[in-house]
């Protein structure tokens, strides 16, 4: 009877094709038709995963092509140097990205800063297209005065159908017809899966964008297909599912309480004799990993201890999504952390679009 129900309405959904691989090869025995690189750059984590065909596609619920993420846990301390650091990490594969698509350093560009500026989980597209070097009018209108090492760059953030009633890849059809760049960048906030990754991540991406699908609202998809250039997506995940919030606490507490009771981490003084002590957040992290649950610590949870991962995804978010409990959530602090990570990927931009910006001057076009 299991094998009839249709579970995918429960599923917890993830914009990132990195979270997605993982919870496709859960079991560590990789996933026919998909590649995946991982490279780890002092405290950046770069994962690049390569949907090659259409059953990799299926196996992993993301479009063929090719998905580079940024990992960068320390961008929460808000640390100038470090944020440096990812815009010139994120400029350089940004650059090796239009490179492998056989983008000209002289090709016109159009951003497309998606998401309602009204709400600030959301308005990362916007924000990002503030503090972009915009020059199509100067080649347009004094294209004397255009020294060498810059490209025509035009934005546009054309909001939501709530705001405009228009659909947003209408909007942008309509720019592009009139202008003619040669290719597209859209930017939006996604959804993830995992707390750890909200605006600690950056994704790009060949494959465009659907805009609004990370929180449910199916909109028509900016891409080659429907736009006719190159699309590339930008994403920064801003928001998690209230479903993540129980299963990461669920998965923790019972991470926790098998750590506590391991008689191995006891026989090794690892961890002290009280369970009211919390041991560090790697250590926890570690243990959860490691698919290790204590049958004492099952006992503590019952029947939801001895659950599998899938199994607990589809029960905490079968009960929520009825009652209208499924909320999408965002850190308190979301002012802040969207302000910073706009502001790396404009100058990782800025300095990618641009031969005459560089990361030494790159700061003095932001604000």
């Amino acid at each position: 009877m299991s094998d009839s129900l249709d579970l995918r309405p429960f599923s917890i959904h993830t914009d990132l094709a990195l979270e997605a691989h993982e919870l496709a090869n859960a079991e560590g025995t990789g996933i026919p038709g998909v590649r995946m690189e991982t490279e780890e750059l002092d405290e950046i984590t770069i994962s690049k995963v390569f949907v090659e065909n259409v059953e990799g596609a299926k196996a992993i619920g993301k479009f063929p092509g090719k998905y580079i993420t940024l990992e960068v846990p320390g961008l929460r301390k808000k640390d100038s140097v470090l944020q440096d650091k990812v815009a010139k990490t994120f400029a350089k594969h940004f650059q090796q990205f239009l490179q492998e698509l056989r983008i000209e350093k002289t090709a016109s560009v159009l951003v497309v800063g998606l998401g309602n500026w009204n709400v600030t989980p959301d308005a990362l597209g916007p924000m990002v297209v503030e503090n972009l070097v915009i020059t199509r009018h100067l080649f347009s209108l004094m294209p004397e005065k255009v020294d060498d090492g810059y490209r025509s760059v035009s934005a546009i953030s054309p909001g939501v159908m709530g705001i405009t009633g228009i659909e947003t890849s209408e909007i942008v059809h309509g720019v592009i017809e009139k202008i003619k760049p040669d290719f597209v960048i859209a930017i939006d906030a996604l959804a993830a899966r995992s707390l750890d990754r909200v605006n600690t991540t950056i994704q790009i991406a060949d494959t465009g964008i659907h805009p609004g699908s990370g929180i449910g609202n199916k909109r028509k998809a900016l891409n080659k297909e429907t736009l006719g250039i190159p699309v590339i997506a930008i994403g920064v995940p801003t928001v998690v599912e209230a479903a993540t919030i129980a299963y990461d606490t669920i998965d923790f507490l019972l991470a926790h309480f098998s750590h506590q009771l391991d008689e191995e981490g006891r026989k090794n003084k690892l961890i002290p004799e009280t369970l009211a002590y919390m041991p560090d957040k790697k250590k926890i992290k570690n243990y959860r990993e490691s698919g290790k649950v204590h049958p004492q610590a099952q006992q503590v949870f019952g029947m939801i201890g001895t659950l599998t991962p899938e199994d607990k995804k589809y029960l905490i978010k079968e009960v929520l999504s009825p009652l209208g409990q499924n909320l999408i959530v965002t850190p308190k602090e979301v002012d802040d952390f969207i302000e910073d990570i706009a502001n790396v990927v404009a100058n990782g931009l800025n300095a990618a679009f641009h031969d005459a910006v560089d990361m030494d001057n790159v700061s003095a076009y932001t604000h």
